[in-house]
């Protein structure tokens, strides 16, 4: 009998941040990766102590550590995607492009946490700059929400006009695809828009899912992404079954109560089994 082992599961990497109440970061990383088959493993580049109303405080992991964290993994495991998420210092943020190169990979997903759902800031200043320099150009795609691309381009999105220029300015700036979420316009429909260099863009409309529990969504839609890559997916593909994903967790987890303020999703409404690849 050939005992050979041929196939492995499809590998994502979360090297993110920590959410204590379980609803966004790596919590919510692991969760998505786990629904949509696939083995999830961590690189913890923050400690949050939060829950849904809001993060009370953030403890960063040493540079050296988040490194070994990254190292050991990949030296052993292999990974066939990864989502990054929370880089909250330029050392983080030069910590994880270092490793990018040194293990080579390639399909990276780049949700640039800048602000919570609560509002709260979670990147210095200084890192911001570094983090376009270092990371835009290593990442398959970058998926900043209108007050992250706000933050980025420095001046207010308002429209889908608006998103369209920053888009544009984005790629321009170095990112080699922008999926600008428009979840925070007003209107009953969602607009998002998926920009990648030298192609037409892709505009992707839903009705608006009217609910309070949204904590984590961003969190969620980039490791699903992540998650769809690792399964084989081209990139518009797995940028609309991620978004297909968000949208059935957002729906089974509307009339759920989690905490006293915006709730988690329903990751686990409809989990797959493991998939090999």
């Amino acid at each position: 009998m050939n005992t050979e082992l041929i196939y492995h599961y499809a590998r994502v990497l979360s090297i993110a941040g920590s959410d204590s109440g379980g609803g966004a970061g790596i919590q919510a990383d692991l969760k998505t990766f786990a629904a949509l088959g696939c083995y999830g493993m961590t690189a913890i580049t923050a400690l949050t102590a939060q829950n849904t109303c809001g993060v009370r405080s953030i403890h960063g992991v040493p540079p050296e550590m988040l490194r070994d964290q990254i190292d050991a993994v990949l030296e052993d495991i292999g990974v066939d995607a990864v989502k990054v998420g929370m880089l909250h210092s330029p050392h983080i943020v030069r910590t994880v492009a270092q490793a990018i190169d040194r293990h080579q990979m390639q399909r990276v997903v780049f949700d640039p946490v800048m602000v919570a759902t609560s509002g709260a800031k979670l990147i210095d200043d200084p890192a911001i700059a570094v983090l376009v320099a270092e990371m835009f150009p290593r990442a398959m795609l970058i998926t900043p929400n209108l007050d992250e691309a706000a933050l980025l381009v420095g001046r207010p999105l308002s429209s889908p006009q608006d998103m369209a220029l920053a888009a544009a300015e984005l790629i321009g700036r170095g990112a080699r695809a922008v999926l600008l979420k428009g979840g925070h316009l007003a209107g009953d429909t969602v607009t998002d828009l998926l920009l990648e260099a030298a192609k037409e863009p892709l505009w992707m409309h839903a009705p608006r899912i009217h609910t309070a529990n949204t904590h984590g969504t961003g969190c969620t839609l980039s490791s699903a992404i992540a998650a769809h890559l690792a399964l084989g997916a081209a990139l518009p593909e797995a940028v609309q079954k991620a978004r297909a994903f968000v949208r059935q967790a957002l729906q089974a987890g509307a009339t759920v109560k989690t905490g006293q303020c915006s709730g988690p999703l329903n990751h686990g409404f409809a989990p797959l089994p493991m998939r090999l690849s």
